[in-house]
């Protein structure tokens, strides 16, 4: 869709809604009600599209088997050494 002074039409490139970010400012409530219904928008500012907003993906309804990635990684020996001095300082603040 493209935005064009009030109106919106398809945009054969894209099944999307454009918006601006005035109409946005204007109704942010009815803006996100758009989204939670499942309507993808592409935010337009000063006439060029700056943004794609759209809805969530829905959580898995199943959990994920365990083992997916089952050798492909493999925990280094080093993994449970100490962490340098500078990198621990920069983790808790110490002052040199």
């Amino acid at each position: 869709m493209f935005h064009v002074g009030g109106t919106h039409r398809r945009d054969r490139m894209a099944d999307m809604t454009s918006i601006s970010f005035q109409e946005i400012l204007s109704d942010p409530g009815g803006f996100l009600r758009r989204v939670e219904a499942g309507e993808s928008l592409q935010v337009i500012r000063n006439q060029l599209p700056v943004a794609e907003i759209k809805p969530v993906s829905s959580a898995a309804s199943e959990p994920r088997p365990f083992g997916l990635g089952a050798g492909q990684f493999s925990v280094p020996a080093s993994f449970d050494d100490p962490l340098p001095a500078d990198l621990m300082q920069d983790f808790e603040g110490a002052c040199g």
